[in-house]
């Protein structure tokens, strides 16, 4: 899986999937967990959509950005001022509310429980403490998922 995403960024073979996971998702036939994230560029103001995992972590919805810092679609959630649409069989207009690094360690542990293709990309283990995922949290972004 890490070949998919060399460099923090999608080979060619990575985004065929990444669109076809997107349509896929979008209609609600996969699990409920699996989402459709548009949102616009903050280049081209193009809509932009892409599979993501969403997590449920005490009653609270949440995106994880299993690359880090630098990919696009957080620099475009983060310039849109977390305006963005959730698809899964219906559209939800959405406000993302980013995490602080010290409030993240929990739902990335929930997160890799969730999304088993995002363990090879956080260097930690899915069952290690929360301390370890504390040393971390603030290389991933998280995301509050509010309506």
């Amino acid at each position: 899986m890490r070949w998919f995403y060399r460099g923090g960024r999608p080979n060619r073979a990575a985004r065929v999937l990444n669109r076809l996971g997107a349509a896929v998702y979008a209609l609600g036939v996969a699990p409920n967990y699996l989402v459709t994230l548009e949102v616009s560029g903050r280049r081209t103001g193009r809509v932009i959509r892409l599979p993501l995992v969403m997590v449920v972590f005490a009653g609270e919805r949440y995106l994880v950005s299993m690359l880090g810092e630098k990919t696009n679609w957080v620099r475009n959630v983060r310039a849109s001022g977390g305006n963005a649409v959730l698809r899964h069989g219906r559209r939800e207009e959405v406000c993302l509310q980013e995490v602080a690094p010290g409030r993240r360690a929990p739902v990335l542990k929930a997160y890799l429980e969730r999304a088993p293709g995002a363990r090879v990309h956080l260097p930690v283990n899915k069952d290690a403490p929360l301390e370890e995922f504390e040393r971390v949290s603030h290389r991933f972004p998280v995301f509050r998922i509010l309506p």
